[in-house]
């Protein structure tokens, strides 16, 4: 009970949540009206670099969501041209994840990172579709262990300006493992073959517990 009230956050948020503790104690020499300002700013950040537990479904016949956020995006497209697939269909899905939305991403399968790939670029609103192709991003081609591709894009948004990846290629992953975060408003898309979406637009995703698509 007292982990679901108090989750673990995530290393990245320990400075943050400092110095938001710094600023409080500095507002509290003013006002109190400031303090509370403060304190509700330390709150936020804890809340945004919560690190719950997730309970994973482990199984392969199954896609679990890489982010928590809104589905906005169900589509088949070409494969990511940075990575030399955008000869290949594949289908895809979006998930924006706001600024109230837990920010740690985990891979959709078990399986062996191939490639990580990091872009520079913009930092537009991420809930637009050219985010996908202008924006700050980082790419995991994952093999899954039944040898199909998928891809998951870490993608920068407006606010967010750090794309953190805590993997590395050749890395072998467990269903549901954590992959990363991206800092302060951003989106997930993950390209996929040979599976068909349970899910649909509008529909609230948790990282590691839904199930995007199966078998």
């Amino acid at each position: 009970m007292f982990s679901k009230i108090f989750p673990k956050i995530h290393a990245e948020g320990y400075k943050f949540l400092i110095i938001a503790g710094i600023i409080t104690v500095i507002f509290y020499n003013f006002s109190d009206f400031l303090a509370l300002v403060g304190l509700v700013i330390s709150v936020w950040v804890y809340y945004f670099f919560r690190d719950p537990d997730r309970v994973i479904i482990e199984d392969d016949n199954f896609l679990v969501s890489p982010a928590d956020g809104e589905i906005i995006k169900i589509e088949e497209v070409n494969g990511p041209k940075e990575l030399g697939l955008e000869n290949k269909r594949f289908k895809k899905i979006s998930i924006f994840m706001n600024i109230f939305d837990c920010h740690v991403n985990r891979t959709p399968c078990g399986g062996t990172i191939e490639e990580i790939l990091y872009k520079p670029g913009k930092f537009l609103n991420a809930s637009l579709d050219k985010a996908s192709e202008d924006n700050e991003r980082n790419y995991y081609k994952i093999k899954d262990n039944q040898n199909n591709d998928v891809i998951v894009v870490q993608i920068a948004g407006l606010i967010a300006r750090r794309i953190v990846c805590e993997s590395n290629k050749g890395q072998q992953l467990k269903q549901g493992e954590r992959i990363g975060m991206i800092r302060f408003g951003s989106r997930a898309d993950i390209y996929y073959e040979n599976y068909e979406p349970l899910v649909k637009i509008g529909q609230k995703a948790i990282s590691g517990e839904t199930l995007l698509a199966k078998k």
